[in-house]
């Protein structure tokens, strides 16, 4: 059950990351890093959930299911 609750709490920092480098845009005009790093945060944070939920489904702890029941 944690795992369910990692994976929600990952994805909330990536639309996070998303909307400060947002803000960074607008703000900072092209001036600053600061965009790049919150974008190579969101990147980073992906790639981390994407390996949590393979890790997560082979030791069984989420199960896959079709879209469509039936």
């Amino acid at each position: 059950m944690i795992i369910k609750y990692l994976i929600v709490a990952v994805l909330i920092a990536i639309v996070l990351s998303l909307g400060s480098g947002m803000y960074f845009m607008l703000k900072d005009k092209g001036r600053s890093k600061r965009m790049v790093h919150s974008l190579t945060v969101r990147i980073s944070l992906s790639v981390a959930l994407f390996v949590l939920l393979f890790i997560a489904w082979y030791f069984g702890l989420i199960q896959p299911h079709p879209i469509a029941p039936g």
